[in-house]
């Protein structure tokens, strides 16, 4: 099991999995907002998403749960 994490403070602009989708290592599942730059941030392993903590719109710190996947 391994967590997605925020590389940086900023906006959730758009969360691109939801719980049970199945996920490759690489794979864009959420896409930040800071500073008016979009940020993707990929899956580390392949697998199934079992938590999405964040929702569209949130504002999250640097290293904060995204989503878990198993």
């Amino acid at each position: 099991m391994t967590t997605v994490v925020a590389s940086m403070a900023g906006n959730v602009w758009k969360v691109l999995v939801s719980e049970g989708d199945t996920v490759k290592e690489g794979q864009d599942v959420v896409i930040l907002e800071s500073m008016k730059m979009e940020i993707p941030i990929a899956a580390e392993q392949d697998g199934v998403v079992k938590k999405v903590y964040i929702l569209e719109g949130d504002f999250v710190n640097d290293a904060e749960m995204l989503v878990e996947i198993e």
